[in-house]
């Protein structure tokens, strides 16, 4: 029995339309870069000469993806809010200012809502983006730049609810916010402020000596320690390790597990034997000032679960898997 049999004649029709709508709204979107021409980096002009914010507007299903637009933008560094059109007939329109640009979105290109307020924003100065799926609509005309967001048929069966227009015109705001993004010289960092909550802010912003054991929390020995010596102190400071120490705790190696586990293998008089012969030497080590998830990168490229942090040579902290467990870098 095949798949489709399995399934049964309403399981095949939902994989079928489906499908079908993967297909169109892929389609529409493909087809816009056909048609991107000079409008486009006028666009992206209008919105880096601007001195004021960004507003993008529009009603409807057109609303919901300004409301996208405008957030995608204010993510990656062009300051943007969303107003509805309706609500800006009706008092809103004082939160838009001649330094502003005004984005709006209608598949159509005539909506009431939006061409009502296009003269009210010309006559104090704005500048106005339209993106439609109409070059000849009134809104298209109106505007400074306009962006053909335009599509072939949309996904529904009807060919009646919003499905590729939106689509296509979702796709029109991301290629300009990414366009401005570039322009700006907007970085991975700068995106991560914009993001301090989340699993991307953590990983960009936190630095080592955010999270690390500081040189006072690190189980150390001298080099002269014996091997008996450094397993007390691994066994004390609950890291899986110490570091071997010489004068003005520049590091000399590091004693693990794992070395502990070896040298086991070969000695029989741990008290008599000094941990330097069996140390590790030249270890990895980090800066306090890079970024946690290097030693997270570090630590899963050598296969090592701990990592001294030294600055100017000297031993300054330590952290391990743990930390960047209970620091959510990784």
């Amino acid at each position: 029995m095949n798949q489709i049999a399995a399934i049964g004649k309403q399981g095949a029709k939902a994989l079928e339309l489906a499908r079908e709508v993967f297909r169109i709204e892929s389609q529409a979107v493909a087809g816009l870069a056909d048609r991107l021409g000079a409008a486009f980096p006028r666009a992206v002009e209008l919105v880096l000469a601007c001195h004021g914010r960004v507003i993008v507007s529009g009603v409807g299903k057109s609303g919901h993806v300004a409301r996208k637009i405008a957030a995608t933008l204010a993510s990656t560094g062009t300051p943007a809010y969303f107003v509805h059109a309706a609500e800006a007939a009706h008092g809103d329109l004082g939160m838009i200012a001649r330094e502003d640009v005004v984005i709006a979105l209608s598949h159509s290109g005539e909506s009431d809502e939006l061409l009502t307020i296009v003269p009210l924003i010309k006559r104090q100065g704005g500048r106005l983006i339209a993106i439609t799926g109409s070059p000849a609509s009134s809104l298209a005309r109106e505007a400074d730049a306009h962006l053909d967001a335009g599509v072939a048929e949309e996904a529904c069966p009807l060919n009646l609810a919003p499905t590729a227009s939106t689509t296509a015109a979702l796709a029109m705001g991301d290629a300009l916010a990414v366009a401005l993004l570039d322009a700006r010289g907007f970085s991975a960092s700068d995106f991560a402020r914009s993001h301090p909550g989340g699993a991307l802010g953590r990983r960009l912003l936190t630095h080592v000596r955010d999270i690390m054991r500081r040189v006072e929390e690190v189980p150390r020995v001298g080099e002269d320690a014996s091997v008996a010596e450094a397993v007390l102190a691994i066994s004390r400071g609950g890291m899986g390790m110490t570091a071997v120490v010489a004068q003005n705790l520049a590091v000399a190696g590091i004693f693990t597990d794992g070395d502990l586990r070896r040298a086991l293998e070969k000695l029989s008089d741990l008290k008599g034997t000094a941990v330097s012969q069996v140390m590790t030497r030249n270890p990895r080590c980090i800066g306090p000032d890079r970024l946690a998830a290097e030693s997270a990168q570090m630590m899963e490229e050598h296969k090592i679960s701990q990592v001294l942090v030294v600055d100017n040579g000297a031993l300054v902290g330590a952290l391990n898997t743990h930390d960047l467990f209970r620091a959510k870098v990784i």
